[in-house]
């Protein structure tokens, strides 16, 4: 195991109050969150939403993604089920980090788009790994899912890892005029699930 539970606390939110357990992986020195609330543990699929940090859209409003509003949402989903966890990992920019995510925006400002700008830098599209949830979810006694994503590669990544996905819940909110070529990148040339 190389994510480890270190430490749980209530985290009272505008959404509800959720148990905060943090998770840290010793083979990439990240910390993760799980935010939690309910029974998880009765056997049946937990609403759940698997969320890369993205500090500008997640705590400075940035309109440049749709990530802060499916954050927002998916917290508001789970609040009203009563029932669902969120974890948060630690994987800015699609994995590329804060300052480089700085820069493929500013190739952005110059026209590329979201896939062209990582790989100008010369990342991957998308470098985001999803190893480190498998302990998560041991540790939070979770087997099977209904996905908040409209991304078709988290649904893999768990299928793979032994997660049962039974149902996907798109998670489409947030479009606005200068998110709306980004989202439309995301469909073209990331696979992600709109409208469907």
């Amino acid at each position: 195991m190389s994510t480890i539970h270190v430490a749980s606390s209530l985290l009272p939110t505008p959404y509800g109050t959720f148990d905060m357990h943090g998770f840290a992986d010793s083979e990439t020195g990240k910390e993760h969150l799980a935010l939690s609330m309910g029974d998880l543990t009765d056997g049946t699929a937990v609403l759940a939403r698997l969320h890369s940090e993205c500090l500008t859209g997640d705590a400075l409003f940035s309109m440049r993604c749709d990530c802060g509003y499916q954050l927002q949402e998916a917290l508001k989903r789970i609040s009203t089920e009563g029932r669902g966890v969120l974890l948060y990992l630690r994987q800015e920019g699609r994995g590329i980090g804060l300052l480089n995510k700085i820069k493929a925006y500013n190739l952005q400002d110059q026209g590329a788009d979201t896939v062209e700008a990582n790989e100008r830098l010369g990342f991957d599209a998308d470098m985001r790994t999803y190893d480190m949830t498998k302990d998560m979810f041991d540790y939070l006694q979770i087997k099977s899912v209904q996905l908040m994503t409209n991304n078709p590669k988290k649904i893999k990544a768990l299928t793979d890892l032994g997660i049962t996905v039974e149902q996907r819940q798109p998670l489409e909110v947030g479009e606005n005029s200068h998110n709306k070529a980004y989202l439309a990148t995301k469909a073209s040339k990331l696979d992600h699930l709109f409208g469907k």
